[in-house]
């Protein structure tokens, strides 16, 4: 699986009415029905309220490819245009815990 988490930053509230836009305009569920999509969620961090992190997981790079040249990236731009929105991305490929860490996940 590979995870990219997405920061973005704007100004005045804007990068959280961007996450409720992309909710309520049904785009978020629409990524998230895509072949090979695993996650796709917004949160909020506690201490900078003028940022967004987007969790997007899919199950392969080509999954990945796939979603970046639908048509529903076109509108993704055009909301983080609207809201002027900044972005910070770091990528990670997930692999199996470890035993010796497994032991502190209560599940």
């Amino acid at each position: 699986m590979i995870t990219v988490n997405l920061y973005y930053t704007g100004e005045n509230g804007s990068a959280r009415r961007f996450a409720e836009e992309m909710e309520s305009n049904g785009t978020a569920d629409k990524i998230r029905a895509e072949e090979g999509n695993v996650k796709y969620e917004y949160f909020f961090p506690m201490k900078d309220s003028e940022t967004v992190l987007l969790i997007d997981a899919w199950d392969s790079q080509e999954a990945i490819d796939k979603h970046h040249a639908s048509s529903m990236m076109q509108t993704i731009i055009n909301l983080r245009e609207k809201y002027d929105l900044h972005m910070k991305a770091e990528r990670y490929v997930s692999q199996d815990m470890p035993e010796s860490e497994s032991r502190f996940i209560r599940e």
